[in-house]
Parts: structure tokens; sequence; C-alpha cells
């Protein structure tokens, strides 16, 4: 194992984590306000919980690994340190995990905010209370709004946390 094998595979823990949350918050935002589990569920969605919908669009990019996300350095770094070894299936393999995120990920906020609207305005109230569906509770979009903003900044401030990594996981000498 290399050093870029190494360092890509420890910051893919990290970018990888601010996203997959954010992805996480963005499920439960949607389940607290309009009690949607289904994707089917999700066409026009995005409409009435704009904030969910871009949060969610947003972390996929850093999860599909392209700028300006922080998911983008992570596997650049595991792109190189797999062609420094020479192991050009791991690079096939990345290349395609990142197309497969493209397909199941963006899928949701496409239905979101470009799916047929629902033929049923019923659909667009919440099913427990009869409420007209809306963004989730501040405090959930606070939580959202965190783990997103960390998913730029880690693309534009990834230097300390490479330097960091450099220092604790690469063997001195």
């Amino acid at each position: 194992v290399n050093s870029y094998g190494i360092l890509g595979g420890s910051m893919q823990i990290v970018m990888h984590a601010f996203a997959k949350i954010t992805l996480f918050f963005c499920a439960g935002a949607i389940l607290v306000a309009a009690h949607k589990t289904e994707i089917s569920e999700m066409n026009g969605l995005g409409k009435v919980m704009p904030f969910t919908f871009t949060a969610f669009f947003l972390a996929s990019l850093s999860i599909i690994g392209l700028p300006p996300f922080g998911g983008a350095w992570s596997k650049w770094y595991l792109v190189l340190g797999a062609f420094e070894a020479e192991q050009l299936a791991i690079v096939a393999v990345l290349m395609i995990s990142s197309l497969l995120n493209v397909y199941y990920l963006l899928s949701i906020p496409i239905r979101g905010f470009f799916g047929p609207l629902p033929e049923k305005p019923r659909s667009y109230r919440n099913p427990q209370t009869d409420d007209e569906i809306h963004e989730a509770p501040t405090m959930c979009l606070i939580a959202i709004s965190i783990t997103t903003i960390g998913c730029l900044v880690l693309f534009f401030y990834s230097d300390p946390l490479f330097n960091l990594l450099n220092q604790l996981v690469l063997p001195k000498g």
C-alpha cells in the first residue's frame, strides 16, 4: 500500500462521513416533515422542501466525487494510489462506483425537483396530521446546514486534514 492509497482511504472516511450524514439528515427531515419513506413518493416534494432536497443534491455530488466538494479529494487520492500501485482494476471500481452513485443518488433530487406533480393534491399533506408539508423543524435544518457546509469546506480547506492524516497514518522514516 502506498502513501496516496493510505491518505486517500483516510480522507475518504472523513469526506464520506460528512456527505453520508447529510444524506441521512435529509432522509430524516423528509420523514419528519412529510412522513414519506419511498423514493416513488418523492415526486415534486423538492418544490415544498427545497432546502432539504438541495442539501441532498449537494451531498450526493460529494459522494460521487465531484468538485467543489470534499469527496473529490478523497476519490482523487484513492485513484492516485491505485495508479501508483498499478491496480487499474481498483481505478475501474472507483469510476464504476461513482457512476452508480450518480444513478441512485441523483434520482432522488431529480424526482423531488423535476418529477411530475402528484395527481392527488393530498400527497402534499402530512398523512398523520393532515397539515401541509413544508420544511422540517429548524433544528433539523441547522444540522443539515452544518454537514452540507462541511462537504464544501472540506474541498477548499483540505490541506489541514491532509497534513494531519499524513502525520497520523503514514509510517515515519
